[in-house]
């Protein structure tokens, strides 16, 4: 088990550094490729009329007039310890990870982005924990009980849930619960300070993620388990004369949750990167409404921080599901 964890962990870091290397391409290599000088890669990051002396000192504070390899070197030792930039009578420390300074705000993008982690953790954790819930009840239900009234329930659900967006969900949700009858409160408050209020005001959000994705839970776990419920293990548990509910959720339930796992580490992962649309519509101010403000304001640093991040998290969510499988199926390990 240790050498199997050492060798997720070690293909985890080889990715992250390919992360790495493919953002830094898009938005530094890329541009150059397309026939842009440095001159004019500095002259974006400065705005409107800037004068010759600006782009010089653009140029050498983030190393534009530098090779490529230079420049990603530097970026990557940014973020492990850290930069100085030169800003003429004066210097300032990034300290690390740095991913550079907002050119709107000209305040560090790390600091900006561990403020709205805990929102969208919040977001995802909720969601996660309701969808889980209620996909893997109603896909078990239906499979148990195949092309019954229950079935058809809540496949109907399931797919209304994957067929509704969620700018019409999330907007219907804040309608009812918030405007016409106020049951709930608007204002992110964190659980740190008053844990019910928290929830309150995150509640519509995460019945609105939960609906689209504990749609695509149900039915993954409804056609496992009509798979699993059929195989010639489950009919020899049920010779030995175990209670149905063993045979349904020892033997059923865990043989059909790899695909389950597969797929909630990648939803996990992304939701963590930033719920865009969620955070966007319910006014939440996590990473996901922090990138699409950043895009509005054409402000490269911050996209960057959050291209990364949200890589980070997904990569994170693909190790614990390694580990997941090695715990549920010790072949995993062997292979």
């Amino acid at each position: 088990m240790i050498s199997y964890i050492l060798r997720r962990t070690v293909a985890a870091v080889i990715l992250l550094l390919v992360v790495t290397a493919v953002t830094f391409a898009i938005f530094f290599l890329l541009p150059r490729l397309a026939g842009q000088t440095a001159d004019q890669l500095a002259q974006q990051y400065i705005g409107k009329s800037p004068t010759k002396a600006d782009i010089e000192a653009v140029k050498q504070n983030l190393g534009l007039d530098q090779p490529v390899y230079v420049q990603y070197w530097d970026f990557i030792k940014g973020i492990v310890s850290g930069a100085t930039y030169d800003l003429g009578p004066t210097t300032a420390q990034c300290n690390a990870p740095c991913f550079g300074y907002s050119f709107k705000t000209h305040v560090e993008v790390w600091p900006q982005l561990t403020s709205r982690i805990p929102v969208t953790l919040s977001l995802a954790a909720g969601a996660a924990v309701m969808w889980l819930l209620g996909g893997i009840t109603a896909g078990v239900i239906s499979a148990l009980k195949p092309r019954s009234l229950a079935d058809r329930t809540f496949m109907g659900i399931a797919l209304a849930g994957v067929s509704l967006p969620m700018f019409f969900t999330g907007q219907l949700a804040l309608f009812l619960f918030t405007f016409k009858w106020p049951i709930f409160g608007r204002d992110y408050v964190p659980f740190t300070e008053n844990p019910s209020q928290w929830a309150n005001t995150l509640f519509p959000a995460w019945c609105s993620l939960a609906l689209l994705y504990s749609a695509i839970y149900a039915r993954l776990t409804r056609s496992g388990m009509l798979e699993t419920m059929s195989e010639d293990f489950i009919r020899t548990a049920r010779a030995k004369g175990l209670r149905e509910r063993n045979v349904v959720a020892k033997h059923g339930l865990r043989a059909a949750l790899t695909p389950i796992i597969t797929v909630f580490g990648m939803d996990l992962g992304l939701l963590l990167g930033g719920a865009v649309i969620t955070e966007y519509t319910f006014s939440l101010h996590g990473i996901g409404e922090y990138a699409v403000q950043s895009i509005k304001d054409n402000d490269l640093p911050p996209i960057l921080g959050v291209t990364l991040l949200a890589a980070f998290f997904v990569v994170l969510a693909n190790f614990l599901v390694d580990l997941l499988y090695a715990a549920a199926d010790p072949r995993v390990r062997l292979s």
